[in-house]
């Protein structure tokens, strides 16, 4: 089963791109709450290339390492990867008037509700959508 989930980013489509692969950015923005965020990101975007980024409970509780391959990258278009527990992300990148609109799909897992890893994944994404707009961004 796939999910697919979108937003719209006002911003220029060279500084959505550059936010969205920068790890300093990543940092800041990759968080489905408040009360988790992502300690260190690393990202070689390349066909082949890697990624990590490293996320934890604020409180200490709990956390992981989310990574994977990229399988292939056409710039300010395209994203697509395969996390290290196989299954498949594909981001897409569209220009929309005064700005971008993000599309991901993913292949679910098994241990979350198909609904959880649409909320999830949605806040995450909403959560850069606002970092952008609000003019944060290593392209900024």
């Amino acid at each position: 089963m796939q999910i697919t989930v979108e937003t719209y980013v006002a911003a220029d489509p060279g500084r959505v791109w550059t936010a969205w692969n920068s790890p300093a950015d990543i940092c800041a923005w990759n968080a489905a709450s408040d009360d988790w965020h992502t300690t260190r990101a690393e990202v070689d975007l390349r066909p082949g290339g890697r990624f990590t980024a490293r996320m934890e409970a604020k409180d200490g509780s709990f956390g992981f390492d989310f990574g994977g391959e990229y399988t292939r990258i056409e710039p300010g278009a395209l994203i697509e990867y395969r996390m290290d527990d196989h299954r498949r992300v594909r981001v897409e990148f569209l220009p929309e008037a005064g700005g971008v609109r993000i599309r991901e799909t993913f292949d679910a897992e098994s241990t979350h509700t198909p609904e959880q890893q649409r909320e999830g994944w949605q806040a995450i994404l909403d959560r850069f959508a606002r970092h952008v707009a609000a003019g944060a961004g290593a392209a900024s």
